[in-house]
């Protein structure tokens, strides 16, 4: 079933019988599979709660503004080139000081496409950093990317990069669509975030794109039972980016 009306996607997420869809436990440990079945985003019941405490633990010793401020030299030090300063910043700030495999493992982190390219980088992340700081590094990479990626083609249009952001995550959300399982009948739902953060019922001229609109109830960072748990460390890297760019150019 696939859901596109914002009420109807955030009452899945808000309620408990829909799960993410189970994924295999019996890979080799190392592997990608194996990471999967032992990080909170596949995980349910108190498994997940106690996995996501972890993360959460974890992230309360990061500062955001100083994430910002280390991504925003490290741009401007490169002179533009951005691709990996989100990944390489929270490497440093969680103590890995070698992120280089971390593309190679998040290309099949959501998707559970396994390679042995990305067997080999999760090997690599497991023997440089614990299973929490892999699970943030992996997690961050594509969606903070893919929302700096969406964004600065409006970078010059708009002046505060905050604004822009927040609505880049609902105008063209990183993470497209999400599934979840419910556990009443077994039957798969895709929750179409795209759709629903352009719900008219929800957000006046919802095709526009307007950093005006402000603080707009966007479900790219999820909702209800388990939303991500870092939103703000997330759009600290991508604002310190983009501060770095727009610097850097002199606009």
């Amino acid at each position: 079933m696939l859901i596109t009306r914002h009420a109807e996607a955030l009452a899945v997420l808000a309620d408990p019988r829909y799960v993410p869809p189970p994924v295999r436990q019996d890979a080799r440990e190392g592997t990608l599979a194996w990471l999967r079945a032992h990080v909170s985003r596949f995980s349910t019941g108190e498994t997940h709660a106690a996995r996501r405490r972890l993360v959460v633990e974890r992230l309360a010793a990061l500062d955001p503004a100083k994430l910002r401020a280390a991504a925003r030299a490290e741009t401007l030090e490169r002179r533009g080139e951005w691709r990996g300063v989100p990944t390489r910043v929270l490497g440093a700030a969680l103590g890995v000081t070698d992120t280089a495999p971390v593309a190679a493992a998040a290309a099949g982190y959501l998707s559970g496409e396994e390679t042995p390219e990305a067997d080999a980088a999760v090997a690599a992340l497991l023997a440089r950093a614990d299973l929490p700081a892999v699970t943030l590094l992996l997690q961050g990479h594509n969606a903070t990317e893919a929302l700096i990626e969406n964004a600065v083609p409006r970078l010059g249009d708009h002046g505060d990069v905050e604004a822009l952001l927040r609505e880049t995550l609902r105008h063209d959300p990183p993470l497209r669509a999400t599934r979840r399982l419910d556990t009443r009948t077994g039957d798969e739902v895709t929750l179409d975030l795209v759709a629903a953060n352009r719900d008219p019922d929800v957000f006046a001229g919802p095709g526009r794109f307007d950093p005006a609109r402000g603080d707009a109830p966007h479900l790219t960072f999820g909702a209800g039972l388990r939303p991500c748990p870092a939103p703000a460390h997330a759009l600290a890297l991508a604002a310190g980016v983009l501060e770095g760019l727009r610097e850097g150019s002199g606009r």
